[in-house]
């Protein structure tokens, strides 16, 4: 799949703004209200990556060469893809993809074919990379039921923002809102679409990848001198803000 590149603007995170840039936390922080639809609508788009930043990986040869790239990366933005379930009590059977990125390229990774299971999965209990991303609790309970591995050092973004006072869980919306000032582009079609089928459009994928690489690109802003450590999800003890479970290594 090619397309025309994409060269995205550059935003940095900009210091304190009308939607709250997050300080030094205290003991108890001042609540902070999430900036709303009408608040978010004025602001500028914020960049995403094109099509030529995205790799599709659905075999075990692809995941190899995914696994080679992503290694060398100190933290990946994470989230995953199901098929929507509109049947009441119908079980899901995802997730169907799953997304990892780094500031300069995403992967989305499709879950049918066992090998590139077996790869996306020894990436997800690898330890001694971040994996943050947002609403990650159910993520991991449905990788674990699928993929058998209990994914390591995985933060979660809206447990970062509510040490800073913020009440409701954030979503990356709001998040790129407060941090940069910028509007996050996501299309319902395609967020409701059957991430099941073995052919994504280009719509899926970019979709799938920007949730994956606005979730990293929040985790980067957060880690200016004033930010807060995040809870790491895990039950093993933490060193330097992270939980380490046990998990392999590629």
């Amino acid at each position: 799949m090619t397309a025309p590149p994409q060269h995205p603007r550059s935003a940095t995170p900009r210091p304190a703004s009308p939607l709250h840039h997050p300080t030094h936390p205290s003991r108890h922080p001042a609540p902070h209200a999430i900036p709303g639809k009408e608040q978010i609508a004025l602001l500028e788009p914020f960049e995403r990556l094109g099509l030529d930043r995205i790799t599709l990986v659905s075999t075990p040869a692809q995941a190899d060469k995914a696994c080679d790239a992503l290694a060398a990366a100190a933290a990946w933005g994470f989230d995953t893809e199901s098929k929507p379930t509109f049947v009441r009590d119908e079980v899901s059977e995802g997730p169907h993809i799953l997304q990892l990125a780094t500031l300069d390229r995403a992967w989305v990774f499709q879950l049918h074919d066992p090998g590139c299971r077996a790869r996306a999965a020894e990436l997800l209990a690898l330890r001694g990379v971040v994996k943050a991303g947002f609403g990650l609790g159910d993520d991991t309970k449905r990788i674990q039921s699928k993929l058998g591995v209990v994914p390591t050092d995985v933060l979660e973004l809206n447990t970062v923002f509510r040490q800073q006072g913020y009440r409701k869980d954030m979503g990356v919306k709001a998040a790129v809102a407060v941090l940069f000032h910028r509007r996050f582009l996501k299309s319902k079609k395609a967020a409701t679409s059957n991430w099941a089928n073995e052919r994504l459009t280009e719509s899926q994928l970019l979709y799938a990848a920007n949730d994956a690489w606005a979730a990293l690109r929040v985790f980067q802003a957060l880690q200016a001198p004033a930010a807060p450590q995040g809870h790491i999800m895990g039950s093993a003890q933490s060193h330097n803000g992270v939980n380490h479970s046990n998990g392999a290594t590629l």
